[in-house]
């Protein structure tokens, strides 16, 4: 079943007036204005030891290809694996210590890899470049490049508006860049330091802007959008426990412990959860619909509360609607489909297909064993990657990856991993 809850006391927030009690979470304008830093260009990109070699992937030289050649990227515990997207054969392994994260860089070549003190970028080594009505397709061996951009404790890395962000959570710094030229060297970052380090993200906006989320070590409060300068534009203070960002069609979103802000047309609207406490910390968006797809829990003393309604947020209208799904999912369960479509990965194994319009579970289609969900949020678990028309879903419990068909709702193909995976992250190639 769902409900559909109205917002009659959405409102449009900008910046409200100082108070001597208000705590502020942003410097003076003038403090977070960015200084530009150009940085040196990078070393040629180059795969890493403990590379697995294949005949496609042998030599370190471009080859040109007959067509694309979408890859995915997955960490272990001990390193990363790449495979190939179309059969799903891993083409290369190359060990990295630690827990390792993966975000698409944003060129449709290169992941970033958050591990240790940095972003260090992996060429997933698959691209295309457009010449006019056509393109060229060029393949090379997978492998950790010597790139990698400074950041104490880096947390997310945030693609929008063709631009990159890079927020550290142990300094509050936001480094932004163009990930065009990532193959051509170290591309120039405009970096902007906010008043409190804490954990959060960044969005590049459309007009050259940045949204940036507000908090300190000990909690997070809300948002603010500033324009190209770092002048602060808007804010909104009403968000505890911030975390968590998707673009809609036309809009930012952010969770909170008791609703969502949306940011749409300069305006920063809250949409209340229609519990006291009612999480929507992990979000997927698309630009085919003004709807967004967010987890939903109440329960703020669980130690790991397994939700099994979902929230539908209309970006246009501010309003809300939940689902129950009859199964509980991870925060890896939530993704998007070619059309729009919410999908959420069931601990009950299925993938569930919702229509984000009406609430609707138009289809169920049975992937893995049912699961549980680990206590520790680092551990693996069955996670969701959707590319193209594709949903990829990993089984780290019996070592292997399959391929769905969103279109006919059937596996196309299950592979055997030589690892478990953890993070799943993809290029188009």
């Amino acid at each position: 079943m769902n409900t559909t809850i109205p917002n009659p006391g959405a409102a449009s927030t900008a910046r409200p007036p100082e108070t001597p009690n208000r705590r502020r979470a942003l410097p003076a304008a003038a403090s977070l204005a960015a200084a530009l830093l150009l940085t040196s260009c990078g070393q040629p990109t180059s795969a890493g030891p403990g590379t697995t070699k294949t005949a496609e992937a042998a030599s370190p030289a471009p080859q040109e290809a007959a067509a694309a050649a979408p890859r995915l990227v997955m960490t272990y515990d001990g390193g990363l694996m790449t495979a190939d997207a179309r059969n799903l054969e891993v083409i290369a392994k190359e060990p990295l210590a630690g827990f390792n994260r993966l975000n698409p860089a944003g060129d449709g070549r290169h992941v970033l890899v958050s591990t240790g003190d940095s972003f260090q970028v992996y060429d997933a080594g698959a691209w295309s470049s457009k010449h006019g009505d056509h393109a060229h397709h060029y393949r090379t061996r997978p492998g950790l490049t010597p790139m990698k951009f400074g950041a104490a404790e880096p947390g997310h890395a945030t693609h929008h508006a063709g631009m990159t962000a890079l927020f550290s959570d142990g300094t509050g710094q936001v480094g932004v860049f163009d990930p065009a030229g990532l193959a051509d060297g170290k591309p120039e970052v405009k970096e902007r330091l906010l008043e409190h380090a804490h954990h959060g993200v960044a969005v590049p906006l459309e007009d050259g802007g940045l949204l940036v989320t507000l908090g300190t070590e000990e909690s997070a409060t809300g948002i603010a959008v500033l324009d190209a300068a770092g002048k602060e534009l808007v804010r909104n203070e009403d968000c505890p426990g911030v975390h968590g960002e998707a673009a809609a069609n036309g809009a930012i979103v952010v969770g909170c412990e008791d609703g969502i802000l949306i940011y749409r047309d300069g305006r920063i609207t809250k949409v209340d959860s229609p519990d006291g406490y009612g999480r929507m910390g992990n979000q997927a968006g698309t630009e085919h619909s003004t709807v967004v797809l967010g987890d939903y829990k109440v329960d703020r003393d669980a130690e790991l509360e397994r939700p099994e309604r979902i929230a539908l947020i209309d970006t246009a209208t501010a309003r809300l609607r939940l689902v129950d799904l009859g199964t509980s999912y991870s925060f890896r369960s939530l993704g998007r489909g070619p059309h729009g479509e919410a999908l959420v990965l069931g601990t009950d194994g299925s993938l569930h297909v919702i229509d984000p319009d009406t609430g609707d579970i138009t289809k169920r289609i049975p992937v893995i064993e049912k699961w549980t969900e680990p206590l520790e949020w680092q551990q693996p678990r069955p996670t969701l990657f959707v590319q193209d028309h594709t949903a990829y879903v990993t089984d780290p419990a019996q070592q292997k990856l399959h391929a769905v068909d969103l279109e006919s709702g059937g596996i196309t193909i299950t592979a055997d991993l030589p690892h478990a995976p953890n993070e799943i992250t993809g290029i188009p190639g």
